[in-house]
């Protein structure tokens, strides 16, 4: 049974450090690819990128093109081309791939020079397409409605698009988001370097919750406690949201100066690279104090909630299919009384957001290597929400051998981890559920008490 009580809150944990994807990683991201391409019959994919979509871009070379767009031209036999702006161009040196440098004045800013003679597709014939017959078009979405041919939807600027069908006007061409994201695409597992690069990201928003947390107090402005969630100059993956009381106040979704008031609904939000943390609840201290309307709170909305995540925890494995994993959590929660809409679980890596396997229907298997966030959000008419969204990797015997051999100090982390889920929130973890910070499941919902947490234990 599902308790608020106190108990020992996770320590934060020292000496954090960045861990570099190694060549050999991202020489195993490209052959693996190149496999995926030989699979589905592409001659050619076309990696688009800016700075809010070109995670599939940075998979394989490495880089973010910070503020232009950005291509890569990428060629069954492996030769690959990196298109750039006038301040990027210099950067195709840099890539972790080799790559073959094209000058696209026209991806630079507005009203920098685009000095050039040549128009966007003649720039582009110098990137080897013209005799590929089966060309893929790679933005950052795998479409997946039910009303249109998603294979011929596809999210990158048109004049990119145009100039490329004007060079290769017989090739077949369709959206091959699926080789890097969805089911079978080779971003939704991770090798234990990538496992320990993206740990640190999720590690730094288990810290930058927990001092947030810990900062909370009635009188404090959401700017003062928003400085919690940021650490050591890491680029957020999600916006910070620190919010009080009424949201989205004249189309605001940033902390402001509004004052902490008691009774005050809260939503606090970081994330980095490998992981989000998010909380939800009142400032409170006890029942009493919540508003009128509302004192049942915790019966109505948030013990249903954790006694989901506990579930969730307790029930993913590698070899179950989304589907029955979905299944799980509407039979503890179901969808019709507690309003959540999302896939109640999905895959992070760079971006907070990669794909889910977890779906009505789902025949995906959840894998060995997999990068997951907790991510169920009840929306419960007249009450505040509830969150503690958190994440875990999924590990077989061999990759969790892997990661004590190669990271050991990231493996005394996560046993420490695991320890304090099993002894203190009582949730039984599996040996290959590994979380992925010191918060994963902590849950506080009275936010103003920084003793009480939700346990299952007696």
């Amino acid at each position: 049974m599902i308790q608020l009580k106190e108990i020992k809150a996770p320590e934060l944990e020292q000496n954090l450090v960045p861990v570099a994807l190694s060549d050999e990683t991202m020489e195993e991201r490209k052959e693996k690819l190149l496999a995926k391409m030989k699979e589905k019959g592409y001659d050619t994919i076309v990696i688009y990128a800016d700075l809010e979509h070109g995670s599939n871009f940075e998979y394989i070379c490495g880089f973010l093109p910070r503020f232009e767009e950005a291509l890569i031209v990428l060629h069954s036999c492996g030769k690959a081309y990196m298109v750039l702006g006038n301040e990027n161009l210099n950067k195709a040196a840099k890539s972790r791939i080799e790559v073959t440098a094209v000058h696209m004045p026209y991806f630079s800013l507005p009203n920098q020079p685009m000095e050039t003679e040549k128009s966007v597709a003649e720039i582009l014939m110098q990137c080897g397409m013209e005799k590929a017959k089966n060309i893929g078009f790679v933005g950052w979405k795998n479409f997946t409605g039910k009303s249109e041919d998603n294979t011929a939807l596809y999210d990158i600027p048109y004049f990119i698009v145009q100039a490329i069908m004007t060079n290769c006007k017989e090739a077949r061409f369709t959206n091959a988001a699926g080789l890097f994201i969805g089911d079978g695409g080779v971003r939704t597992t991770n090798n234990a370097n990538e496992l320990a690069h993206y740990e640190f990201g999720a590690a730094l928003a288990g810290n930058c919750i927990l001092e947030a947390m810990e900062e909370f107090d009635e009188g404090k402005t959401e700017m003062q406690l928003a400085e919690k969630l940021a650490a050591f100059g890491q680029p957020h993956n999600v916006v910070t949201i620190m919010a009080a009381g009424e949201r989205f106040v004249k189309a605001n979704i940033y902390p402001t100066n509004k004052v902490i008031k008691k009774g005050d609904r809260i939503s606090i939000t970081t994330g980095f690279k490998g992981g989000l943390q998010s909380r939800g609840g009142y400032a409170v201290f006890r029942e009493e104090e919540l508003p009128e309307g509302e004192k049942d709170y915790l019966k109505k909305v948030a013990i249903p909630y954790y006694t989901a995540v506990k579930i969730w925890l307790e029930t993913i494995k590698i070899g179950m299919d989304g589907n029955e994993l979905y299944d799980k959590i509407e039979e503890v929660l179901p969808k019709a009384r507690y309003g959540w809409s999302l896939n109640p679980g999905h895959l992070c890596a760079d971006e907070e957001w990669l794909a889910s396997p977890v779906y009505p229907g789902s025949e995906e298997l959840i894998k060995s290597g997999m990068l997951f966030q907790i991510d169920i959000i009840p929306s419960v008419p007249g009450y505040g929400g509830i969150s503690c969204e958190s994440g875990v990797m999924l590990a077989d015997k061999a990759l969790r051998d892997a990661i004590k051999k190669e990271y050991p100090e990231m493996w005394n982390r996560i046993q420490k981890r695991r320890s304090y889920i099993r002894e203190e929130l009582a949730i039984n973890l599996s040996e290959e559920v590994i979380p992925t910070s010191n918060a994963t499941a902590y849950c506080r919902p009275f936010l103003l008490n920084k003793k009480a947490a939700f346990t299952s234990s007696i």
